[in-house]
Formats: C-alpha cells, structure tokens, sequence
C-alpha cells in the first residue's frame, strides 16, 4: 500500500460511513475528490476531516505517503469508481468522501508578508476556479475571495481542476465582495481590476507594495460597482489578433506579473 518506510504519513481524522456506492454524489454535507493530486493533497490536510476512500490498489500504491492502518478503505475496480463520480472523469484509482473545509476569513489571511490576493467577481466556472487556486498556489498567492452566491462550490471538478491546491491556498467566501474591497484598502492593498479597455498596462499599474488582483467572469467582466472599488485598472498586454484571455489564464499572467516586478 505504501512507497515505502520513509514517506510521510497522511493525516486527517478518518471516520466510517455506510453507503454511497453508485450514487454519484457525496454524502449529505460531504464532498466527493478525485485523481491522486486532489485525494493525495487532501489526506494531507490536517484540517480536512476524512469519511471513506474508494481505490484502486493501483491507486493507493500510487500516492506519496501511507494511509494510517485504520483509515477506512473501501477496494473496487476502475468501473466501481466510474459510478461515483461525474461523467467521463479521470479518478485515476482514487474517489475520497471527505467533509468541506472549514470557513476562512479574510482577516485571517492579510499580513505584511503574504503573496497577491485574487478577488474574482462572479466567476463561476469550477474549471475556471480551479486552474487559479492552482496558479494561486504557484505563484505563492495568499488567498482567492469570492462572493458567496456567484461561486462555484466546493467540488471534485474544482479540486481536480486545482490540482491539490485546494488544500494549499485560502478560498474566502464572502457576502459582499466590494465591502471586502474596502477591508484589502484597510490593510493596505493596492487593488488593481483587469479590464480589456483600461489604458494602463498591468505592469505599469503595479506598485511596490502589497496587490489585490481583481478579475471578473469571461464576457461580463466585473461589474461596475467592483470596478470602482478599485483603485486602477489594467489590462494585459495581449496582441489585437485575441479579444481577451480566458480568465483562469489572465490570473496566471497576472501573478507572474507581480512575482516578477522589481520591488
């Protein structure tokens, strides 16, 4: 089961459950991971609370670390693990039912030397999601806010799409997104909206100083209450041939952007 003695152990409270099998869908109040970056970094995460692991004995040979003695394994076949999530998903031998994670707040999170905060303003595509919380992580990012009601939940398409990062990078779900704005001016972020027609180049609007990036969804942008609680806007240099970048791309330009600026 294991690589061998010397990998770290995974961690986590693990708990039994009965059922689940075939439904496609996570226990009441639980949520559902796949694919051995999301499971793997999952049961890494001290604070992630874990109920079942469905597997292949493929796919738990193949995660970095050993499962404690007790954990609750349930063993199938790549068919029996096809049932239990989405259509057509690649769960690479490894189905986790585990429990959300715990609400982050956004004051928990500032400090004088954390990484760029990403604000998306009603993105609300799990793919979309996901590939920042990865690029977040990449980059060294200290949180991803988002408006309650106009984000995706916490998903195993998201947490596929993150690729692990899930677990590395604080997603702050907030109920008023410009309010939150207001909070990042407080603690001394320079709040920078990516807009298409702004006139300054990002890297002419980026300061020295702490960032709040702030992206809006594909087509709409942000709405023009974010947009003013910004203080500049930017866009990204891109040739005429291309409109625009998908958004989960325009971030990951965007963070290489300021992890690569002269302080």
């Amino acid at each position: 089961m294991a690589k061998g003695q010397q990998k770290r152990a995974m961690r986590g409270r693990a708990g039994r459950m009965q059922g689940g099998r075939g439904s496609g869908r996570a226990s009441t109040g639980q949520v559902r991971l796949w694919g051995r970056h999301a499971v793997e970094a999952a049961l890494k995460n001290p604070e992630r609370q874990h109920r079942k692991l469905w597997a292949t004995r493929e796919g738990v040979a193949s995660l970095d670390g050993e499962l404690p003695s007790d954990f609750p394994v349930e063993w199938a076949d790549g068919a029996d693990l096809a049932r239990l999530v989405t259509r057509d998903a690649p769960h690479q031998g490894l189905v986790l039912e585990c429990a959300p994670l715990e609400d982050v707040f956004l004051a928990d999170v500032l400090d004088d030397d954390t990484g760029p905060v990403l604000v998306l303003d009603q993105v609300t595509d799990p793919h979309n999601v996901g590939a920042i919380l990865r690029s977040a992580a990449a980059f060294g990012a200290a949180a991803i806010v988002t408006q309650d009601r106009h984000a995706p939940p916490e998903s195993g398409v998201l947490a596929k799409s993150a690729s692990g990062a899930l677990e590395i990078v604080p997603w702050v779900r907030v109920v008023n997104l410009a309010r939150s704005l207001e909070e990042l001016a407080e603690a001394g972020y320079w709040r920078i909206g990516l807009a298409g027609e702004a006139d300054v180049t990002l890297a002419e609007a980026l300061p020295a100083g702490q960032v709040a990036l702030v992206l809006g969804a594909e087509g709409e942008g942000m709405r023009h209450n974010i947009a003013a609680h910004c203080d500049a806007l930017a866009r990204l240099p891109i040739a005429e041939v291309m409109e625009s970048l998908n958004v989960s791309n325009a971030a990951a330009v965007a963070l290489y952007a300021v992890a690569s600026r002269t302080a």
